[in-house]
């Protein structure tokens, strides 16, 4: 998903984050983590699928009442799965049960211009059914939105349609929902407050919104940043509707379990499409999040289309490539920003860059990056 408005730089993010588990303390050494649960069949109704995923917990616990402080997330909608605080031996004990089909544990995921559709070739000339694609509704799982953005001003659009059953609450710091941003969800596994984000589907980071709006983005003329790239900015298909699910946070980033549950809300609300620029890697299927839902939006007929991350070309450097996800590599692009440096001698150096200050002079001394390094850095270091 390439960046409305970037620097030539194509990666398909701009923040990693780190890969680890989640770890509780309890009752002196014993440590608990959370893991993720998949049953087999379905029962009948929410209920009971619940109350299933509670009876199974209290095999491995000393009452009800432990089984429940233990269960984080219930997934009763879309498969039959739950996520729970657990020690390892209650992982092994849990993953050798008759009607377990996997146990594994929670990670953290990472995140993986007004020019990138011309650049593919879509171009603003391309003939369009605005019936059509103003019913279609895609699913991000992202960092958020912010809805104030010129792309999800919903001028000359119908009524949501009919066949959308999710919803849009409100929050602090968001300004709701219309015809174009149609859902805003967001999920995070322990509730608390992240001291560098907002508890709601508001995008502290930009990254959710540069994708949406790439995706789907209302036509925005003069679009620029600080008066580079000059252009119409405009999603692939501008007249869609959007429907965001938080699940990457500032702090800690994006929790399989939370993304097995905006997976859940997202076939659940009604989408048709559900892209997800968020990666990791995982032993199997089985053990992938991401796989694993985007399986089950398949199966309901409901694309799931991801990148293929930020790293390469390398072995086991390609992320989501499960045979069910359509998966979106990164790629150049024909167009840099060049700087021009003039030298005392009148010589002009040319190079790729873009000044974030406005000199305050015309001349300055010509120095190293050894000359320059900061305290916590060698010059060896600095001089790269």
């Amino acid at each position: 998903m390439l960046r409305a408005l970037s620097v030539p730089s194509i990666q398909l993010s701009l923040i990693f984050f780190l890969i680890s588990t989640v770890h509780v303390v309890v009752n002196g050494d014993k440590q608990k983590d959370f893991y993720i649960v998949f049953l087999s069949d379905f029962l009948i109704d929410e209920v009971s699928v619940l109350q299933s995923h509670i009876d199974v917990l209290s095999t491995l616990k000393e009452s009800e009442v432990d089984a429940k402080e233990s269960l984080v997330y219930s997934y009763t909608k879309s498969f039959n799965a739950f996520a729970a605080n657990l020690t390892e031996d209650e992982a092994k004990k849990l993953s050798s049960m008759d009607g377990v089909l996997s146990v594994f544990p929670n990670q953290y995921r990472k995140l993986h211009t007004t020019k990138s559709w011309e650049f593919v070739g879509l171009t603003q000339t391309a003939r369009r059914n605005l019936k059509v694609e103003s019913n279609i509704i895609v699913g991000l799982l992202d960092t958020g939105i912010t809805p104030q953005s010129d792309s999800f001003k919903d001028d000359g659009l119908d009524p949501i349609p009919s066949k959308w059953k999710g919803s849009c609450a409100h929050f602090a710091n968001f300004s709701g929902c219309n015809r174009k941003l149609i859902g805003a969800k967001y999920f995070k596994l322990d509730k608390n407050p992240d001291p560098n984000d907002i508890l709601s589907p508001v995008d502290v980071d930009g990254h959710g919104t540069h994708t949406s709006s790439t995706l789907a983005g209302t036509i925005v003329p003069n679009a620029n940043l600080f008066g580079l790239a000059g252009g119409t900015a405009r999603g692939a298909v501008p007249s869609a509707r959007v429907a965001m699910y938080k699940v990457c946070w500032a702090s800690s980033g994006c929790s399989d379990m939370d993304i097995l549950a905006a997976f859940e809300a997202a076939i659940h609300d009604g989408v048709d499409v559900i892209s997800i620029s968020i990666g990791g890697f995982s032993d199997s299927y089985a053990a992938d999040p991401i796989a694993v839902g985007a399986f089950h939006a398949m199966k309901k007929g409901i694309v799931a289309v991801a990148s293929a991350g930020n790293a390469g070309p390398t072995l086991r450097s390609v992320a989501n490539h499960a045979p069910w996800i359509f998966t979106v590599g990164a790629s150049g692009i024909d167009r840099d920003f060049r700087s021009k440096v003039v030298l005392g001698s009148g010589q002009i150096v040319s190079g790729i860059g873009v000044n974030a200050f406005n000199p305050k002079q015309n001349s300055y001394p010509l120095v190293t990056g050894a000359d320059v390094a900061q305290a916590s850095a060698s010059k060896d270091s600095a001089r790269f």
